[in-house]
């Protein structure tokens, strides 16, 4: 069982943070059974290893696999330190520059409003999943915030949800509903992300139809970029009629509560 209980720790640290498994394998390997109060320092040595991996080593590594990780400023960062503590903040040198430029575009157009990113890519070795996004194993792709605002209509660097997930602005009764329509040829997952958002906060706010337009069409400007998913709903009443937006299949899961998007 407890041969068990290790290998099924293994997978899911390397599930959620690639580098994980690995270096909780070192720690057992490094404390002997035998050892007085193993497990405490078992505990103990992955953490600090797996601190010093993953701000230390992790970053000096990655440009050998042609990534590198995401340049935070004062108009990009990330929704939580768990996309930073996961490893998920990886990108192409060439997505890390346009991010960079769309949230400083977006900031100059909008004073103290920040360009707030969810999960990117693993630091190492294209086709690597990191679950649950289909697609994002390759460097390229980024997720990032939806924009919102107060009572007041003025925007707010607040967001809905803790994990960035899950809280979705649905369309209405006159919008198109994808939703509805993935599901019911079941695809089942289209909504899963509901359960995923570690609680909702700031329920005073409300979606930003100018603002989030107006953070779609600055990424749709660079010549870099090859898609933007969205949810069609969204795409029709944010009025993005370039091109690149795409609905991106009932067999992922639904984009309403972010933008998705990808150089060519």
């Amino acid at each position: 069982m407890k041969i068990i209980l290790h290998i099924i720790i293994i997978l899911l640290l390397t599930a959620v943070t690639q580098i994980g498994g690995l270096i909780y394998l070192i720690s057992l390997i490094l404390v002997n059974k035998k050892t007085e109060k193993k497990r405490l320092k078992r505990i103990g040595i992955f953490a600090t290893l797996y601190i010093f991996a993953t701000f230390l080593i992790v970053p000096n590594l990655a440009p050998t696999f042609g990534r590198e990780k995401i340049k935070e400023t004062e108009f990009l960062e990330a929704h939580s330190f768990f996309y930073k503590l996961a490893n998920r903040n990886y990108v192409k040198p060439q997505l890390n520059k346009a991010i960079g430029k769309i949230a400083n575009d977006f900031e100059k157009r909008n004073s103290g409003i920040r360009m707030v990113y969810l999960d990117a890519n693993f630091p190492f070795i294209d086709k690597f999943p990191l679950l649950p996004h289909l697609s994002h194993n390759d460097g390229k792709k980024i997720d990032i915030s939806l924009i919102y605002e107060n009572k007041n209509g003025k925007l707010t660097n607040k967001k809905p949800s803790i994990s960035g997930y899950g809280a979705f602005e649905s369309p209405t009764e006159k919008e198109y509903d994808q939703i509805s329509v993935c599901k019911n040829k079941g695809n089942w997952q289209y909504d899963f992300t509901k359960y995923v958002t570690l609680g909702t906060i700031n329920k005073e706010i409300k979606f930003s139809n100018k603002g989030t337009r107006e953070l779609a069409n600055l990424i749709l400007k660079q010549n870099e970029i090859g898609k933007l998913f969205i949810e069609p709903h969204l795409k029709h009443r944010l009025n993005l009629k370039n091109g690149k937006v795409r609905f991106h299949g009932c067999q992922a899961v639904r984009h309403d509560d972010h933008i998705h998007f990808q150089l060519k």
